[in-house]
């Protein structure tokens, strides 16, 4: 994950940071499950074709200690969080016939987890975790098992050979894990694989440490004072991106209010804004908009007319037509909103942008800036469709709802003019699609909002 993580990225953090402490949803604890027992399996068939043989404790119970202390030095992920225990791993190939090392593993994450559990912090079931969370040992493992070749006597091409099987191991399970789980993307997985380029800075420092380990077994715990600068930077960047998750959620939170203040000023206003927030979210979708242009799209359909609580209600409401003077004041209502949402911030600048100019017109005939064509953003294009099906298709303090085909007719009338006319043509596809015909407003989820490598 970047310095500036995107949509998806702080979506799939959010979720991770919520669901660190929780029980385990049936869908997760099901895929945990499957997984160990392929972790079982894959744990006897190396049991079975190397048996362990005997083997020092001392140097295997300080590299196993070490390698509690560094899963406990965490760095958060969309997914979860990335573990400095290369700096541990590879003195417990060396400290421990290979057949045990993935056995040794799970303990160790296991008891890294424990001090949660026990104190009431996170619910036992998240131990399973372990498990499937070792599935990198059995990668590197299995090169020396098929080799026939103890670790310490192995050449520099079989430990290369080693550590790739242990990135591509744990690369293929865990994406296994989040594609059943959390519907997780192949591109949003890849984004993560910064992690392995950390592994491998780690480990020639551990491989020093690993040929010392026998001869000096105290020399297990020399990567000590690496791994507190490591935990000061973990800690670090903990605080940072909870801060970012807090601050989206703000943001969210705001807008959602600002919305809820719409509806209590005028409720046509708030209506109809709801409205046009279903057909916006339906026509994103059906030009297949990124997320955060979806993001951008969806609070800007709901806030678009937000500027209008600046406007006297008797404008707002006249039943008649309105004089030159009164438009003119209706008129400051995209750039009133834009500056309301200028001042929340954030991502709200986007949306604001989007909100001033959802009254250009194609022909450049629109306000506030007179933009034209292309020129306007493809949010306030679509904002424009919705925002007058819905405002023709309800009814008014001056006239009565016109009819589908009497709307329809307008819109296409209009494209070219008022309308970006490409843009049309996908609107009236939505609209005649049964499924797709505007339906009551829907309440606006969290996760259409919001926004391990573990």
């Amino acid at each position: 994950m970047s310095l500036k993580p995107n949509l998806e990225d702080q979506e799939l953090l959010a979720d991770t940071l919520a669901r660190a402490d929780a029980p385990m949803p049936a869908r997760e604890r099901m895929t945990e499950i499957l997984v160990a027992c392929a972790f079982a399996a894959a744990v006897a068939g190396l049991w079975w074709a190397h048996p362990p043989g005997s083997f020092a404790l001392v140097p295997a119970a300080l590299c196993m200690l070490m390698m509690v202390l560094a899963t406990r030095v965490r760095f958060d992920t969309p997914f979860g969080f990335t573990v400095a225990t290369q700096l541990a791993f590879v003195p417990l190939l060396f400290a421990m016939p290979i057949s045990i090392v993935p056995i040794a593993v799970v303990a160790t994450l296991a008891i890294a987890r424990l001090p949660e559990v026990l104190s009431g912090r996170a619910p036992a079931d998240r131990l399973m975790l372990a498990v499937g969370n070792s599935w990198f040992a059995i990668g590197a493992v299995a090169v020396f098992a098929l080799t026939d070749t103890d670790p310490q006597a192995a050449g520099p091409v079989l430990l290369i050979a080693a550590l790739m099987a242990q990135f591509v191991v744990d690369f293929t399970v865990s994406a296994v894990r989040f594609w059943i789980d959390r519907s997780a993307s192949v591109a949003a997985q890849l984004r993560e694989t910064w992690v392995y380029g950390i592994d491998a800075a780690l480990s020639p420092i551990a491989l020093v440490v690993a040929e010392e380990i026998h001869r000096a077994p105290a020399a297990a715990l020399a990567p000590l004072p690496l791994l507190g600068l490591l935990a000061m930077f973990a800690r670090e960047r903990h605080h940072r991106l909870e801060s970012l998750v807090e601050l989206n959620s703000a943001y969210r939170g705001t807008a959602l209010v600002l919305g809820d203040v719409v509806q209590a000023d005028d409720g046509y206003t708030g209506e109809h804004s709801r409205s046009v927030v279903a057909l916006a979210v339906a026509f994103g979708e059906r030009l297949g908009l990124a997320l955060e242009p979806c993001r951008n799209l969806e609070f800007a359909a709901l806030l678009h007319d937000i500027g209008k609580i600046a406007i006297p209600n008797e404008i707002i409401n006249k039943p008649g037509k309105l004089d030159p003077a009164e438009w003119k004041i209706i008129a400051t209502h995209t750039i009133e909103g834009q500056q309301m949402l200028d001042r929340i911030g954030g991502f709200m600048h986007s949306v604001g942008l989007i909100v001033r100019s959802h009254h250009e017109r194609w022909d450049g005939g629109g306000y506030p800036d007179g933009l034209s064509g292309e020129a306007i953003p493809l949010e306030a294009r679509i904002i424009s469709c919705c925002d007058s099906w819905s405002a023709m298709r309800t009814d008014r303090t001056y006239r009565r709802a016109l009819s589908h085909e009497v709307a329809r007719a307008e819109l296409r009338a209009n494209a070219g003019r008022q309308f970006d006319p490409n843009l049309v043509e996908v609107f009236v596809t939505l609209i005649e699609d049964s499924e797709a015909r505007p339906k009551p407003p829907r309440a606006i989820s969290d996760r259409s909002l919001l926004g391990q490598r573990s």
